[in-house]
């Protein structure tokens, strides 16, 4: 990996760890309802992130 993906990667965990540390309660409560979702939504949740991440880098290589 290069450094930029490792820089990438740290900054993901950063970023993960915000809810969690600054509202634990609702980082709780929104993994409560997420647990109620079926798999079919969870999934396109998890395709709606990927190509919205996805395009963010198209768009910041695109400009930059």
């Amino acid at each position: 990996m290069t450094d930029a993906m490792w820089m990438a990667l740290a900054l993901v965990l950063v970023l993960e760890g915000l809810m969690p540390a600054i509202n634990p309660g609702g980082w709780r409560r929104m993994f409560e309802q997420l647990l109620q979702l079926d798999d079919q939504k969870i999934r396109m949740l998890g395709l709606i992130s990927m190509t919205a991440g996805l395009v963010l880098l198209w768009l910041i290589e695109a400009f930059s």
